[in-house]
């Protein structure tokens, strides 16, 4: 298997995505409890103690709050985050077992390349992460208010992607939210609606196509919200807004992730 991905948990209750990479198996955020994270690697037939690391995009508990117990369990495992999420995590670990990045900064875990970048969320340095391997590209793109040209260069190079599609906006500026928790979220430091991640997949798609490049890509969205969306809207609003800018492709796969239930291994 050169790249894989499951998702154990996407959205605002909690969130932990393993990505695999031939033999080595990584975290990406462990916002789920360590007992719900065990149990999903074991369905994935996982040990614990062969995890090689837990990649942080930010300090939000719906992506840290488990860490503590997996660090405990996972004795072979890393942290790997930047400075300002280690810091406002509160994580508390030796610190041979953190590995500190720069945000932006690329670095390999064997054969694995790593690619860090900024995305725009309501934490101190959030970050998103690429991983390539074998000429492939994994991407995961969540928890960000805006599509920054960082972003977007992620977006277009990723053979498989995990895409934010978070609210509708209709519904979010319609429901019983309290108004600033509503402008948080629509914010430029909140999360993608399913129309700003249906244009962000769409401007990838065209430009990637008017350069000759590949456009069969899967795409996985994520992060949907319990009171502001439901995944047939996500899907519906993503396909036509593909489809009104002539942007759909044959090799192009969409799916949902759930919320709390372990997804489909997708590789690449």
């Amino acid at each position: 298997m050169n790249l894989a991905i499951c998702s154990l948990a996407s959205g605002s209750s909690g969130n932990c995505y393993v990505v695999c990479a031939g033999t080595r198996f990584v975290l990406v955020d462990a916002g789920i409890s360590g007992k719900q994270i065990r149990e999903g690697l074991a369905s994935l037939g996982l040990n614990p103690e062969n995890l090689c690391g837990v990649f942080l995009t930010h300090s939000h508990g719906d992506h840290v709050k488990g860490l503590a117990q997996v660090m405990k369990h996972a004795k072979n495992a890393s942290v790997y985050a930047n400075d300002v999420t280690l810091r406002e995590s509160g994580l508390t670990l030796a610190e041979e077992r953190i590995r500190r990045f720069e945000t932006g900064e690329t670095f390999f875990l064997g054969d694995l390349e790593v690619r860090t970048f900024p995305v725009s969320h309501d934490t101190g340095d959030p970050a998103g992460f690429t991983f390539r391997r074998g000429g492939r590209q994994l991407s995961i793109v969540t928890d960000t208010g805006v599509v920054t040209p960082a972003v977007a260069q992620q977006i277009r190079g990723a053979d498989l992607l995990v895409l934010e599609s978070n609210h509708d906006v209709n519904i979010l500026r319609m429901g019983h939210y309290p108004w600033f928790l509503k402008q948080r979220i629509l914010g430029e430091t909140g999360h993608l609606s399913n129309e700003a991640a249906a244009s962000a997949l769409a401007d990838a798609l065209l430009a990637a196509k008017a350069a000759g490049e590949r456009t069969d890509k899967t795409v996985l969205l994520a992060h949907l919200s319990k009171e502001n969306n439901f995944p047939e809207m996500a899907m519906a609003t993503v396909n036509n807004i593909l489809e009104e800018r002539g942007a759909l492709t044959a090799g192009l796969r969409i799916e949902i992730l759930s919320r709390s239930a372990t997804s489909d291994i997708y590789s690449i």
